[in-house]
């Protein structure tokens, strides 16, 4: 019995030591349990958090839908000037063939197929025509790796020449050669294409993409005392933020960009490096379509086995006594634009990516827009003078530019050079239309609205200063998202 007794004590004592090794074995199961739910949990809350607040990061509403609001004369033109109007819009839309003079070499074969979004006159499409141009008609032309489908229009510059002088001139992606078309037969032309891909791993390439061309007579007439007035004005914010003042001038009074002789100030393209409409178009005549004309009468490639039509290429038809039609292709490109009503901003708007965007945000992103200091360069208005054309005559400008050009540092800098526009310089772009425009910067390489105001912002390197919008980028980066947002929903009102 005491034996049976003891051994029964000592079998329910071992019992009852595996029971309690076992409830230690649970209780540290269930700690381990209840970390790695907690871990979970946490993981699972920040995950949350974080998708939070990135659908609450202040986002680009994207391409404003609706009409275009663009690309119909400026109102208030006579019966006459409305006639030069639509038979400068004809032309514009015109694509140009062989037995026109087209090339030898050239981007594109209109003015309309640059300039068409969102509607006549604007800027790049959705859907890129050069893609389909280079092997038209039976061209024989390879598509350069850095024109696509989807991606921007683009013309080609060569920073450097093969002797390693300054080059910065288009050269043009496509020849004329095997192009048959219903105007003429380039089949004898022996162009060759320029070697792209090569310069492109070189790094020897930068690109432009087109400019917009809606409300351009207004721009023309605004006297350069108002310009320069503008650029003089908010001296101290503009020095306290680090903004410069310049014009691109030929080095006539100093000053730079002026035109070369008179000393005036130049004012289109992406450096402000035109002077007016017309040589706008007749330089775009020549470089992008190569169709010399009365303003550049030399072809840009003398190749004998590619001329087909008599030089220069477009001139003035002394023959008939239409004066709309008498004048040449370039005066009527300048009349179209310089006819050409400005964009038409919205006062609210449904976007796919953030919603519905009221008058309220938009007015507040107005404000935001001028308080951080986007304003100083992209000056909301300027104002026309006695202009000859009374739909042109002192007229509110509402362009957001001062025309001037400025410093952006290395990371948006070209090395390119037009008059004294250095190579880190730009002209503040107009952003009216912004809200329909599809590429953004000098080069399209984004359209992300929120990418392009950061690409503003570059520390200096050895070879360019830093950019005279850092502290303004700053200024945006440390605003709100609520106010970033109400800033982006007001660009793409315009």
């Amino acid at each position: 019995m005491v034996v049976r007794g003891a051994l029964g004590t000592f079998f329910r004592g071992g019992n009852a030591a595996k029971t309690n090794r076992a409830v230690r074995n649970e209780k540290g199961a269930h700690m381990k349990l209840k970390f790695i739910v907690a871990v979970v949990v946490v993981a699972l809350l920040a995950t949350s958090l974080a998708t939070q607040a990135q659908f609450n990061r202040a986002r680009d509403p994207g391409v404003r839908g609706g009409p275009p609001g663009a690309g119909r004369m400026i109102p208030g033109l006579s019966v006459n000037q409305q006639r030069f109007f639509a038979v400068g819009q004809a032309d514009f839309g015109e694509a140009e063939g062989v037995g026109d003079g087209l090339g030898p070499r050239f981007n594109l074969d209109s003015c309309k197929g640059c300039h068409i979004h969102p509607d006549v006159g604007g800027s790049s499409p959705a859907t890129n025509p050069q893609v389909a141009v280079a092997t038209a008609f039976g061209a024989r032309n390879r598509v350069p790796s850095f024109i696509s489908l989807t991606g921007p229009i683009r013309e080609a510059r060569f920073l450097l020449n093969p002797d390693g002088t300054r080059d910065g001139g288009v050269h043009s992606l496509f020849v004329v050669s095997g192009r048959v078309d219903s105007t003429g037969n380039a089949s004898t032309c022996n162009a060759a294409q320029e070697d792209f891909e090569r310069q492109v791993a070189n790094r020897n390439i930068i690109f432009r993409i087109p400019t917009p061309t809606f409300g351009a007579g207004l721009i023309e007439m605004i006297p350069d005392a108002a310009i320069r007035a503008n650029l003089a004005a908010n001296a101290s914010q503009k020095a306290t933020l680090g903004v410069r003042s310049k014009f691109n001038i030929m080095n006539v009074s100093g000053d730079s960009n002026n035109n070369g002789n008179d000393g005036t100030i130049s004012r289109f393209g992406w450096k402000a490096q035109n002077k007016s409409l017309l040589l706008f178009a007749g330089e775009a005549y020549n470089v992008e379509m190569g169709i010399s004309n009365e303003l550049f009468q030399s072809e840009r490639d003398e190749n004998p086995t590619c001329q087909y039509a008599t030089v220069p290429n477009d001139f003035t038809n002394t023959d008939t006594a239409d004066p709309a039609e008498a004048i040449s292709a370039i005066e009527k490109f300048a009349f179209f634009m310089r006819f050409l009503a400005p964009p038409t901003p919205v006062s609210s708007y449904q976007s796919r990516i953030v919603g519905s965007v009221s008058s309220r945000s938009i007015a507040d992103g107005r404000q935001t827009f001028m308080s951080v200091g986007c304003a100083l360069c992209h000056t909301p208005t300027l104002r026309t003078g006695n202009a000859t054309v009374a739909a042109l005559a002192n007229k509110d400008v509402h362009l957001f530019s001062d025309l001037g050009v400025h410093g952006m540092g290395p990371g948006l800098a070209d090395n390119v050079q037009q008059g004294e526009a250095a190579g880190d310089e730009f002209r503040s772009a107009p952003l009216w239309g912004l809200g329909q425009r599809i590429f953004f910067l000098h080069d399209g390489r984004t359209t992300d609205l929120v990418d392009a105001i950061q690409a503003h912002k570059s520390a200096g390197n050895s070879t360019f200063g830093p950019s005279e919008a850092n502290r303004v980028i700053d200024n945006f980066n440390n605003l709100a998202e609520s106010d970033k947002q109400n800033l982006l929903n007001f660009l793409r009102a315009l």
